[in-house]
């Protein structure tokens, strides 16, 4: 190893403890872990329906994306319509979450449609008919909803900044929280977050309907013995999910890193089926447990990016990094079960 080299690892392995000690001062470590978690609220909303639909039905949704790309324009359009220039930040939040409602309902209308006229047909039939009718029916809502943008002016590559501008003031501004100061709409998405996975977990482990979606999920011909209709649980199960995306979208339209567009169908489907895989087949739990840590590596890696590392794309090549080795050491995720799907 000649001298010139050995100056050059000397130097690189100083300005790599220099960023490791400035990585790890309380301020940073405080602002990654805030933002981490406000990224994994928004990975575990929008995988949230998807672990619903192939988790406990084992369908390939492969229009899970679309379907939250909607729920995105959805809300943008109640929102741009009911608020003005001059409303006040408490009308424009309490508007939102009359939005958040509305794109549910709509949403998950629209995926019991899916389920009752498409979906149904292809249970007894290998899951490459799932993937090939979920594909086409992403090609087909993208399709659409790129043709309603263009006729209406706007570019649907880009994110639609009047449905950005709806957002209160008071969400656009930082919060101190002492140490470090977060934006308020990154602790608006954790409060989101949380309620959804409260609320989710509630309906499937605290009421009725959702044992006995999850019975049907585990035994659709026992179930079926007793008297419950196992059809008419799967179709609830699709349109929870489809609404469930359409929240996360409504949410996602606010957030300058995402925003409404057409191409954030494919931008949230890929995040969701690795949340689902890393998490576990058939499990709440996981993906909830796997969003945290997608969304701690996601927010660690961009600090790296932003502060020391010139990689545009070392947040998203580690979040597959992650799913591979999760691939590799455990196939079924963390908290995986052997099967899925009752149909």
């Amino acid at each position: 190893m000649t001298l010139a080299s050995t100056l050059v690892n000397v130097v690189v392995l100083a300005g790599f403890v220099d960023a490791l000690g400035q990585f790890l001062r309380p301020e940073n470590l405080a602002s990654v872990f805030v933002d981490g978690l406000a990224k994994a609220a928004i990975y575990v909303m929008i995988a949230g329906g998807l672990t619903l639909i192939f988790g406990l039905m084992g369908v390939l949704n492969f229009a899970h994306g679309s379907m939250t790309m909607i729920g995105a324009y959805l809300g943008g359009l109640l929102m741009v319509f009911a608020i003005g220039g001059s409303t006040g930040p408490g009308v424009r939040l309490l508007t939102f979450f009359l939005a958040l409602a509305a794109t549910f309902a709509l949403l998950a209308g629209l995926g019991g449609v899916v389920e009752v006229g498409l979906i149904r047909r292809l249970y007894d039939r290998p899951p490459v008919y799932q993937i090939l009718l979920t594909f086409g029916v992403t090609l087909i809502l993208d399709e659409l909803v790129r043709i309603a943008v263009l006729f209406y002016g706007m570019q649907p590559t880009s994110d639609w900044q009047a449905a950005l501008g709806t957002k209160p003031s008071f969400l656009a501004e930082s919060v101190d929280l002492g140490l470090i100061s977060v934006s308020g709409l990154s602790l608006f998405e954790i409060v989101v977050g949380a309620a959804t996975v409260a609320g989710l977990w509630a309906f499937l482990t605290r009421t009725r309907y959702g044992l006995i979606i999850r019975a049907g999920s585990e035994d659709a011909e026992m179930t079926e013995a007793l008297g419950i209709d196992v059809r008419r649980v799967f179709t609830v199960v699709f349109a929870l999910g489809a609404g469930v995306a359409g929240v996360a979208g409504t949410l996602l339209m606010w957030d300058p890193a995402w925003g409404a567009s057409v191409p954030l169908a494919a931008d949230t489907l890929l995040p969701a089926f690795v949340v689902v895989i890393i998490g576990g087949l058939g499990t709440f739990r996981g993906t909830v447990v796997a969003a945290v840590i997608v969304g701690m590596a996601d927010a660690t890696t961009t600090w790296w990016f932003v502060n020391e590392i010139d990689f545009a794309s070392l947040p998203e090549m580690t979040i597959f990094l992650i799913l591979v080795v999760m691939l590799i050491l455990r196939p079924q995720g963390l908290f995986g079960v052997e099967e899925v799907g009752g149909h």
